[in-house]
Parts: structure tokens; C-alpha cells; sequence
């Protein structure tokens, strides 16, 4: 089997504006990705997804020149099952001969930001290609699945203090969720503002329901601590990145300071930067983002790093449907993951963008038992979709 053509495109469609939200990232008006084709002259295809950006919007134009004028054109005429040796080529660039040969990485001076999401989409496609070539579910040819289903939470969040509460309460009853997870930060103008609304919700919420908090990277180290005082009351089942990605070393501070779990990890590129997280014991949970730390075959990596440390794995899949599906199947086969990101902020792109569902049932997410990714993309969707440029 022979890779005849890579193709990635800008996908961005509008948001209603009764569905847009509001947070540090500006408002969300457009949920965009890059989808990634592979074909091959066995006329199998796979799909996968570069992400720029954590959340639902990005510019796109830098990942998508990557891999359709740069990656791309290199690997026509290889073998897409050789998915080690393509991710290895990629990292390393001309270099690459020696880093398989040696056993070590010899990256290149790009390897990460635009470069690292670019392998990201480009491996997650040939992880598909390799499962409907075989006719089996990604999952299985990473050990099997531990389960069919998995818990997931509810991921949004965004409502003032006074509000706060019927949102989440919202977010329980469309699929009887029994985790919930709300933004906190910057926007909300002090950690004292932040910790009103969290207060809000656990009273909202009442003791049986768990509650993370999201505060993207934007406090301080001394405003972090202060906010986990506030709401050291609160049974938080995580705190995620109260500082930015930039600053470990902060992040460690935070979490030598109190109780409550520090989740960390979607900002962050390749099986190298969680290894720094690790050892600097900087969180308790790692949140790798299939789309942006170097797809399936990296985040394989990253997961045994976690396992090996007795860390829990809970995966970023706010992504549109290739990148969550990769998470579903990667969470199946490994033995870190606790627990699955499900958006409730407005997402066509894990909706709208396949013929297939996801949805959460008695607070469960069912894992894909279909081959290769599971999904089948709507091509009519791709074409009113795609950003001309």
C-alpha cells in the first residue's frame, strides 16, 4: 500500500450567535479545524485533524501550508503502515535517517507549535488508514479496549455567578452527567470573582456531582494559590491550568500549595514536555491533546510516561470529530485515563462534521467499536465549509 495524496483544509463554520460564549479567548463566533486526508492506491482513506488552538477557534492558514506544501509531498510513495518511521521522518526532518538508525531523536529546529500539529493530523490519518485496512477499531491495535464505556464530563461553563448554576445543572441533565467542568480565569476579573461563581456552583451542584475548574493559564502563581484558598471548601476534582504552559515550575509551586488535583497538559508538544511536567511533579493529571502533542503514536508515549508515575490520564478532546475520536480510542487502550471530555459549548465540527454520533448515556460515553477512527466524514458538509486561502 502506497500514500498517493495528503491533503489538509481550513473548515470553519459560524456560530450562532444565541450559541456563542465568552471567555479569556474572545468570543466564540466561528468553531474552526484542519481536517487531514491520506489516501492510498488500495482506495482506502483516512481521516485526521491539526489543531492550532485549544479551544474552537484558530487560524489555520500556517498547519495547513505545513502539510499540504511541506509534509505532505514528501510522503507520496510510502507505505502509510509504516506509522513509527513516517512520525520518526517528520520529527527529525533531514536528520531523520539517524534517528531511526541511532535510536534517539535528532528534531528539527521547528519541531514545535505548526510542525508538532501538523504530524498530529497527518498520524491520527494513518492510524485510520491502518484500521480499515485491517478492519479492526483503532483501539485494538493499541491492546484492546478496557471497557465500552466511559465516564465523561460535561465541558463548558461560562455563565456569571448568578447563572452559573442552572447552566451546569443543564449540562447534568442531557446526559445525566456526573462530572462537570466550568471556565474560571482572567475574564472573570479577580480569583475572587472566579471563586464567587465557583462557590455558586457547588451549591448549585450539591455534593454528589464533581467539579473541575478550567482558569487557561491566565493567573499568576500568587493569584492561583489565593484562588485555591478560597475555594478550598469546595471539593474540586481538579484544577486545571491556573498557570500558563510556559511556567512549570510555577505550576509545581501551585500544586506544592494545596489539596485540590492541578490537570495540566493541553498546550503542551510531544512526550517531552509531560516528561518536564513529571518530573518537576507539577500535576497530578495530564491532559494531552491528540491534535497538538503529536497524534496517536506520541500520546501512546505520554500515556506510559503517566502510568509509569502513577499519574491519571484525562485527554483535551475539545476537537472537532477525528481528534475526539483518537481520544476515545487511545483513552480505551490505556490504563491512565479515568474520564472523558465531552463538549457542551457549540461544536458543528463533532456534530456536524460525520454521519456517526457520540453521545453520553447514564453519564458514559460509548467507545467506538467500528474500524479504523470509526467516523465517515460528510463530504457535502467539507465542501460548504471549507475557507478558501
Amino acid at each position: 500500500m502506497k500514500i498517493t495524496r495528503v491533503e489538509a483544509a481550513w473548515l470553519q463554520v459560524p456560530v450562532p450567535e444565541d450559541r456563542q460564549h465568552v471567555s479569556d479567548f474572545g468570543r466564540a463566533t466561528t468553531c474552526d479545524m484542519a481536517l487531514v486526508r491520506v489516501e492510498t492506491d488500495a482506495g482506502i482513506t483516512g481521516v485526521g485533524e491539526a489543531k492550532v488552538s485549544a479551544g474552537g477557534q484558530g487560524d489555520y492558514h500556517g498547519v495547513v501550508a505545513v502539510i499540504n506544501n511541506e509534509f505532505g509531498p514528501g510522503l507520496i510513495g510510502q507505505d502509510p503502515r509504516n506509522i513509527v518511521r513516517i512520525w520518526e521522518n517528520l520529527y527529525s526532518g533531514t536528520r531523520g535517517h539517524y534517528a531511526i538508525a541511532r535510536g534517539h531523536v535528532f528534531p528539527a529546529m521547528s519541531r514545535r507549535g505548526v510542525s508538532i500539529s501538523a504530524i498530529s493530523g497527518i498520524d491520527i490519518a494513518l492510524w485510520d488508514i491502518l484500521g480499515k485496512s485491517l478492519g479492526v477499531p483503532i483501539w485494538q491495535l493499541l491492546g484492546g479496549r478496557k471497557a465500552e464505556r466511559m465516564p465523561a464530563y460535561a465541558s463548558g461553563g461560562w455563565a456569571d455567578a448568578r447563572g452559573i448554576g442552572a447552566q451546569l445543572m443543564s449540562y447534568v441533565k442531557q446526559g445525566d452527567f456526573n462530572a462537570v467542568k466550568m471556565r474560571i480565569g482572567v475574564f472573570d476579573g479577580s480569583p475572587t470573582a472566579s471563586a464567587e461563581r465557583v462557590i455558586a456552583a457547588r451549591e448549585a451542584l450539591g455534593p454528589g456531582i464533581d467539579l473541575m475548574v478550567d482558569a487557561h493559564g491566565t493567573y499568576t502563581v500568587s493569584e492561583a494559590r489565593l484562588f485555591c484558598h478560597l475555594v478550598r471548601d469546595c471539593h474540586l476534582a481538579w484544577f486545571e491550568e491556573p498557570v500558563t504552559a510556559d511556567d512549570k515550575r510555577g505550576l509545581a509551586e501551585v500544586r506544592a500549595s494545596t489539596h485540590i488535583p492541578i490537570a495540566s497538559g493541553e498546550s503542551e508538544c510531544t512526550r517531552f514536555d509531560f516528561r518536564d511536567l513529571i518530573e518537576l511533579r507539577a500535576a497530578d493529571i495530564l491532559q494531552p491533546d491528540l491534535g497538538i502533542c503529536g497524534g496517536i503514536t506520541e500520546t501512546m508515549r505520554i500515556a506510559a510516561l503517566a502510568s509509569a508515575a502513577n499519574l491519571r490520564l484525562a485527554p483535551h478532546l475539545w476537537a472537532g470529530a477525528p481528534a475526539f475520536a483518537a481520544g476515545l480510542h487511545l483513552a480505551a487502550a490505556t490504563p491512565a485515563t479515568h474520564i472523558l471530555e465531552f463538549s457542551l459549548g457549540a461544536n458543528p465540527m463533532i456534530h456536524e462534521l460525520i454521519e456517526e454520533s457520540f453521545t453520553v448515556e447514564g453519564g458514559m460515553l460509548a467507545i467506538p467499536d467500528r474500524p479504523g477512527l470509526g467516523i465517515t466524514i460528510r463530504d457535502d458538509f467539507v465542501r460548504r465549509h471549507r475557507k478558501a486561502g
